[in-house]
């Protein structure tokens, strides 16, 4: 059955491609083009993307900055990641918005989750920078936040691996993938997908999640077809 509403998380790292650093302009057409796959089936999309490719504000609090402060800067990170994948959508003739949490003049609106609803209904992908607005939070949690708020049928996060394994898979090569377990199970075997605060509210908003490799070509348009690609996590 296909979603009707998705929120999909992009790392900012992502973004990168086999760069060590900003963005892979072949990457990020081919992320469109999966986008651009399920928004030809009328699914509504939601994207909410990470800065790690510009700026980490963990990384910056480790050099001795305040980490309120290195947060403000990951988010503004996040702003120009949403800003760039607007302008590719746009550029590929898809309506695209971005809403931030961090007020910013002329680049993007406030977030507001009516006016997000009706950017969606109108069939504009919005993507939403800046995080949780608030230091201390992860994207992944601004993820989950997004799509709690706009009633998500299904939270998908994008990664390089194809799905979520019981040891990572590069250091362990005897590590296997779950198909599908639950939030409880994720949270207790530390798994690692998503922060505690993240997993937590999928599973206390019965959000399911779903992890994919966003690498392989229509991987997207699988998961929200409900075909076998990725791990699913549910409450």
């Amino acid at each position: 059955m296909t979603a009707k509403r998705i929120l999909l998380k992009l790392s900012g790292e992502a973004l990168m491609g086999p760069d060590s650093f900003g963005y892979h302009a072949e990457t990020l057409a081919g992320f469109v083009r999966q986008i651009d796959e399920v928004l030809d089936l009328g699914v509504q999309v939601g994207i909410v993307v990470g800065g790690g490719n510009l700026f980490r504000g963990a990384t910056g609090a480790l050099s001795g900055m305040d980490r309120a402060t290195a947060d403000a800067m990951g988010m503004l990170a996040t702003v120009m990641n949403a800003l760039a994948l607007k302008d590719a959508l746009v550029t590929a003739g898809r309506p695209a918005v971005v809403m931030t949490a961090v007020t910013i003049g002329h680049v993007g609106e406030p977030f507001e989750r009516d006016a997000a609803l009706r950017h969606l209904e109108a069939g504009r992908v919005v993507i939403f920078g800046g995080g949780t607005g608030n230091p201390f939070f992860t994207t992944d949690t601004a993820a989950a936040l997004r799509a709690a708020e706009i009633g998500a049928d299904l939270m998908l996060k994008a990664t390089k691996v194809d799905g979520v394994y019981t040891a990572d898979p590069k250091k362990d090569p005897s590590a296997t993938k779950y198909d599908h377990l639950s939030f409880d199970e994720a949270i207790a075997r530390n798994l690692g997908v998503l922060d505690m605060a993240a997993f937590a509210l999928c599973r206390d908003q019965g959000l399911p999640l779903k992890v994919f490799s966003i690498f392989k070509p229509g991987a997207l348009r699988r998961v929200v077809l409900g075909e076998s690609e990725g791990t699913l996590v549910t409450s």
